[in-house]
């Protein structure tokens, strides 16, 4: 049994699509972090995206759990041509698919991106190979998608469903492996 405390990077503050571009997180809030430090499981693993706004959040929070080396498989979705893009541009330049790849995600990519069900394969071989560290509690600092995937893993619902939930910077959503199946703890927690 496994439970994985999925906590959703700072802020960036940007206004376009971020995926594998590198920006840093916005961590000027340390009343926040403390608090979601202090809330964390005190023996959790800690790992995060190699991405720095995820690595910055994850270096904030670990306090004296043992960090593991971050890990690529943990990355928000490489949304390929659109990234640093507004949504309009997406819309403009790709207007049928930019529509679709969000209201029926699954096997749909933008140009030289990846698609939902490629990030959730991603990840899930990560969270699996964390699995096999027999850790009681492990804190997972990355993106938006990243946490959206595994959560539709756990339910067990069509992406559609789990595309439409919100997940805030800083939040703590937390998913329980069990053997067999999955349970939902928490979901977009801000501490």
């Amino acid at each position: 049994m496994t439970r994985f405390h999925m906590v959703r990077h700072g802020p960036t503050h940007e206004k376009t699509f971020v995926g594998w571009r590198d920006v840093p997180a916005d961590l000027s809030d340390t009343a926040a972090l403390a608090r979601l430090e202090a809330a964390l499981p005190p023996g959790a693993l800690v790992i995060s995206s190699d991405l720095s706004r995820a690595v910055q959040t994850a270096d904030a929070i670990a306090g004296t759990r043992h960090r593991l080396p971050h890990d690529p498989d943990l990355r928000e979705f490489d949304f390929g041509d659109w990234d640093g893009k507004h949504f309009r541009e997406a819309a403009d330049t790709h207007p049928d698919l930019s529509r679709v790849f969000w209201e029926t995600p699954g096997d749909l990519a933008p140009p030289n991106g990846e698609s939902w069900n490629t990030v959730a394969d991603r990840v899930a071989r990560a969270l699996d190979r964390l699995h096999a560290h027999n850790a009681a509690d492990i804190i997972v600092v990355g993106h938006f998608g990243m946490i959206l995937t595994q959560l539709g893993r756990a339910r067990g619902e069509d992406p559609a469903l789990t595309l439409g939930q919100k997940i805030d910077n800083l939040s703590v959503t937390t998913i329980q492996r069990l053997n067999p199946g999955w349970d939902v703890h928490l979901i977009n927690h801000i501490f």
